[in-house]
């Protein structure tokens, strides 16, 4: 029965973080790094895994929905899993092709991580390492510039930048400190 077999490759399964971002500094899995580590139990438990890509346009923006199947070779029956990734309009260096092969990397990464049960709440660009994260700003604390906000706009890409606000607590750049966006843009100079 696939459940059965699921869970067992579940409870197998380590996946490690062979990559890593030196701008964060953490370590991270890839993709590849997980079907690595899957396909031994795989051939184990006899099962199969497909993959594939569907791109979607959600309110002009493009999405990957990415489609993670295994298959029961004994008995045929299947489990189903996706996840999305949306493309970032422009990408500084990358091309439109691979935009949309990052988008799909990162949203395979994500079916796999539900489907094999991995739990990457670790793997957060500024939180991996045992690191803390950073406190909102108090309401005594001095505001960042505009010019600080435009400057850390021009150093970071959108995904990035929604990183960077996930840790320090907030909803806008508008709201960091000014430590804090001089800490953030100091960061992106120095990698």
């Amino acid at each position: 029965m696939i459940q059965e077999k699921l869970l067992k490759i579940q409870q197998e399964l380590k996946a490690p973080k062979g990559q890593r971002n030196d701008f964060g500094k953490y370590n991270y899995r890839s993709c590849e790094d997980i079907l690595e580590a899957l396909k031994p139990l795989l051939a184990k438990y006899k099962v199969c895994l497909f993959i594939s890509d569907d791109l979607l346009e959600v309110g002009g923006r493009n999405y990957v929905k990415a489609t993670v199947t295994i298959s029961d070779i004994e008995d045929g029956s299947q489990i189903v899993n996706t996840a999305f990734a949306r493309e970032e309009e422009t990408k500084k260096g990358m091309d439109g092709s691979q935009i949309t092969g990052a988008s799909s990397s990162y949203a395979r990464k994500y079916a796999l991580n539900g489907m094999f049960a991995i739990d990457d709440t670790k793997d957060s660009d500024f939180t991996n390492k045992g690191e803390t994260k950073a406190e909102k700003p108090s309401t005594e604390a001095k505001k960042c510039t505009e010019k600080q906000v435009e400057l850390l706009m021009k150093l970071y890409d959108e995904e990035n930048i929604s990183k960077l606000m996930s840790y320090y607590k907030v909803s806008t750049l508008e709201e960091l400190t000014m430590e804090q966006a001089s800490q953030a843009i100091q960061r992106k100079k120095g990698a």
